[in-house]
This record gives structure tokens, C-alpha cells and sequence, in this order.
């Protein structure tokens, strides 16, 4: 049986799944830890809480339309 995942806390690797299964795209593990780096959003355990990361992406994208 798989661990549930822990959107709060997840590592790197699991964020990229979930991101790619979403988009239906290759995304790289390394675009994301540079974009959780960039917003100051990986734990010191150094895991990535997905509500932060697209709370991040939400902000990039409005300041670019304002």
C-alpha cells in the first residue's frame, strides 16, 4: 500500500510527479527545487509545501498582468 501523500511536505520528487501527472507533461525536478528555492518555500527536511509553491507561481504570474 502507498504512504498517502503529505501536500505540506512533500519532497521535490513527489512534487514533480504530481505536477507532471497534472499537466500531462515532463516538468523537471530541477525547474521545481529552483522555483521552491527562488520563493524561499523548501524546509529545512527539505521538503516543498504545495500550497506555498502555488501560492508562489499564482503571485509570478498576476505581477506579469499588472
Amino acid at each position: 500500500m502507498e504512504k498517502p501523500l503529505k501536500i505540506t511536505a512533500l519532497t521535490p520528487e513527489e512534487l514533480v510527479l504530481l505536477l507532471s501527472r497534472a499537466s500531462r507533461k515532463a516538468i523537471s525536478g530541477q525547474d521545481v527545487l529552483a522555483i521552491a528555492r527562488t520563493a524561499g518555500i523548501v524546509s529545512a527536511a527539505g521538503t516543498i509545501n504545495l500550497i506555498e509553491y502555488t501560492a508562489f507561481l499564482a503571485r509570478e504570474v498576476s505581477v506579469g498582468e499588472n
